[in-house]
C-alpha cells in the first residue's frame, strides 16, 4: 500500500522529511549558484562591456501580465526573477538529489533543466527565438553561465549533503 507521507530514496523508503530536506538543502545551494552566476555575469560584462541583462524582467513582468518600463521598478523587478528562478533551481536540484539518480547523474541533468527550461520558456513568452537562432557569442555566453549557476548549485548541494 501507498502512504503519501513515504517515497522511495536512494532505493530505500523514506519519509517525506527527506525530500523537503533535500528541497531546503536546494534552496541554500540555488541561492550560493545564483551568488555564483551573478559574480560570474558581472566580470563577463566588465570584460565584454556587455550590459546587464534585463530578460529576467521582460519574464517577471510576461508572467505577470503588466507593463515593463525602464527605470528602478524594472531593476528591482530583474533582480528579484534573477534570484527567484537560481533559487527555484536550486530546489530542482534537491528534488534530483532525492530520487534514486546518483550525485554525478544528477548534477549532469541539472544543467539541460535549467538552460532547455529557460530558452523555451523565452520563445515562449516572445522574449526570445529559439536558441538555435541566437547567435554564437549569445549561445555560448548563455550557456557559460547557466552552467556556472548548475555546478555551483550542484556543488554546495552536494556538501550539505
Amino acid at each position: 500500500m501507498y502512504h503519501w507521507d513515504k517515497c522511495l530514496i536512494n532505493g530505500k523508503v523514506s519519509r517525506m522529511g527527506s525530500v523537503v530536506g533535500a528541497v531546503g538543502r536546494g534552496i541554500v545551494a540555488g541561492m550560493a549558484g545564483t551568488a555564483a552566476l551573478t559574480l560570474s555575469e558581472k566580470l563577463e560584462q566588465s570584460l565584454t562591456k556587455r550590459p546587464t541583462s534585463m530578460v529576467p524582467a521582460q519574464v517577471g513582468a510576461k508572467i505577470a501580465n503588466v507593463e515593463l518600463e525602464d527605470g528602478a521598478d524594472a531593476k528591482t523587478l530583474n533582480w528579484a526573477v534573477h534570484w527567484g528562478h537560481g533559487v527555484t533551481m536550486g530546489a530542482v536540484r534537491g528534488l534530483l538529489g532525492a530520487t534514486t539518480l546518483s550525485a554525478p547523474a544528477a548534477s549532469i541533468l541539472h544543467l539541460p533543466m535549467v538552460w532547455g527550461g529557460d530558452a523555451a520558456l523565452y520563445s515562449t513568452l516572445g522574449i526570445a527565438p529559439a536558441p538555435w537562432k541566437w547567435g554564437g557569442q549569445e549561445l555560448a555566453t548563455d550557456l557559460w553561465h547557466k552552467g556556472v549557476l548548475s555546478v555551483a548549485t550542484s556543488l554546495v548541494f552536494i556538501a550539505l549533503e
